[in-house]
């Protein structure tokens, strides 16, 4: 397998962390990859020229994390980190991985804009950004998250990651107690450990 990534992509953390816990990163070979300059192998596999894109080993192009992520959990043997379809915790995941991943997005398209020239529509834009977070923070601090790793905490957790290396100088931890001390028992997890993007 193939992954065109870049390393702060919490993203391509998210596929990483998945990989990892399943076995598998063994079998996959990176390729550093700037998806903003649209480079002609990400383009031909992924045409939206975004990261993470994974290559499978039959030469299937996938993109977007919750796709890779799905693909690797069907991969070998470890347990699953989708909770199976006639489980009861499969929606609680799906549901926090939507909520990671809609963290990430607001972080991601607000570090973008923060090098841009100021301006009123783009200061309202990272705002709402912002805002999203919070809500989102707020929501968690009143969630019973457990402490293993599946779809939806690998999201919580690449989302507060991502937090952490962009926007540290915004400390979320004293609005969210029960929240950090979740995030820092799941910070010793190995896959945890080794994708922290640096």
């Amino acid at each position: 397998m193939k992954l065109f990534y870049s390393p702060t992509s919490p993203f391509v953390r998210k596929v990483m962390i998945c990989a990892i816990t399943r076995g598998l990163d063994a079998q996959i070979s990176r390729v550093s990859t700037n998806p903003h300059v649209s480079p002609p192998e990400l383009v031909a596999a992924n045409p939206l020229s975004k990261v993470p894109c994974l290559i499978t080993d039959d030469g299937l192009a996938l993109f977007d994390s919750p796709v890779i992520c799905e693909y690797l959990d069907s991969v070998g043997d470890e347990p699953p980190l989708f909770p199976r379809a006639n489980h009861g915790d499969r929606l609680i995941a799906l549901k926090l991985q939507a909520l990671g991943d809609g963290m990430m997005d607001a972080a991601v398209l607000r570090r973008g804009e923060m090098a841009r020239p100021e301006e009123a529509a783009r200061s309202a834009f990272m705002a709402r950004q912002q805002q999203a977070v919070a809500h989102s923070l707020s929501l968690l601090e009143q969630e019973a998250l457990h402490n293993r790793l599946d779809i939806g905490t690998i999201s919580i957790v690449c989302a507060l990651g991502y937090l952490d290396f962009r926007f540290d100088h915004e400390p979320w931890r004293g609005n969210c107690p029960k929240l950090a001390a979740w995030f820092a028992e799941m910070s010793e997890i190995p896959a945890v450990v080794q994708t922290v993007p640096k």
